[in-house]
């Protein structure tokens, strides 16, 4: 099974026990025990039956508007719901001093593994030791932080000297300035937020293949509007999957100025530029690395479900969690 990628505009349909996808172009028919996720990025237009039928299939629906903007996901009902497990996520969640333990790993993995990357470019001679300074000032106060609030504040400054250095590590046409998120105001921008979206759905799809529910988060404060542990896990491999990949198609030149569209919106990829970062993207997530404790190649893709088996082992007091850590 894999997620499938729609750009065109079109019509979603069921068709006995296929997808089908009618666009301009013609029918195109999708096995539906070949689809663990849509991602839609086109106008389509889909009913009641057919969101009735990827839910009794456990398909996620991953929506886009037109500038790229992650806007919801069509989540289907829980198949792998554990009463017991929710208790303990929520037990974990109403006692602070519990949760302020995930929320700190959360943070702490993000950290970590923004600081290897750092130490990678500062072999590579780009001046980056303010920034690994601040990163370890908040790595030395993370237990200083009391509170899911003090924390996030903590990561926000060490991102803040983190990013200071990209326009030394990025050789684009287009500048870096100050991280600006609705609406990205410059290109790399862009790209941050359109990355972060591909990985929060990823990290979301996931969390449906296990037993916790992706409502209740730990540093990311839990409501009635979202789901929140995904951005939690997902701050981990920020770093690890959507910076890199950043670096990748902007130093390699495959990502250039005119796959970017200004307005008053701000600045958003075209669809060229899109298809090129989801195809990369892709690619990123089916890359395998040999897994130090299973001593085996394992795909990107499966340690974020590994992740979460991790979170489950820490739930359930059989493991405490120690959050994914980039090799050096």
């Amino acid at each position: 099974m894999k997620p499938i990628y729609i750009f065109s505009s079109g019509r979603l349909a069921r068709h006995q026990n296929t997808i089908v996808l009618e666009t301009e172009e013609g029918k195109r028919f999708l096995p539906v025990e070949q689809v663990s996720e849509l991602y839609i990025f086109g106008e389509v237009d889909l009913n009641k039956r057919f969101l009735e039928f990827v839910a009794r299939e456990g398909i996620l629906l991953h929506f886009f508007n037109r500038y790229g903007y992650y806007t919801g996901t069509f989540y289907p009902r829980e198949y792998l719901a554990s009463g017991a497990l929710i208790l303990r996520q929520v037990e974990h969640y109403l006692d602070q001093e519990r949760r302020l333990v995930l929320a700190r790993a959360f943070v702490h993995g993000s950290l970590r593994n923004i600081r290897t990357i750092l130490l990678y470019y500062r072999r590579r001679g780009v001046t980056v030791q303010h920034a690994l300074e601040c990163i370890d000032q908040s790595l030395a106060d993370l237990n200083h932080a009391l509170s899911p609030a003090a924390l996030m504040a903590l990561e926000g400054q060490a991102r803040e000297a983190y990013y200071a250095t990209w326009p030394s590590i990025i050789e684009a046409e287009f500048p870096f300035g100050p991280r600006t998120r609705r609406p990205p105001r410059d290109e790399t921008n862009a790209l941050i937020s359109f990355g972060n979206s591909l990985l929060y759905t990823a990290v979301l799809a996931q969390i449906y293949q296990t037993h916790l529910d992706p409502r209740i988060g730990y540093l990311h404060e839990t409501n009635f509007r979202r789901h929140t542990l995904n951005l939690d896990v997902a701050e981990i491999f920020k770093p690890v999957l959507v910076d890199r990949l950043i670096f990748r198609l902007v130093n390699r030149g495959q990502l250039q100025r005119r796959h970017f569209v200004t307005g008053a919106e701000g600045v958003f990829l075209d669809d060229e530029g899109r298809k090129l970062v989801v195809e990369t993207w892709e690619q990123t997530l089916q890359e395998t690395y040999r897994h130090p404790a299973l001593n085996r190649s394992v795909s990107y893709r499966t340690t974020l479900r590994l992740e979460l088996y991790k979170l489950e082992k820490h739930l359930l007091e059989e493991q405490s969690y120690i959050p994914f850590a980039l090799r050096s």
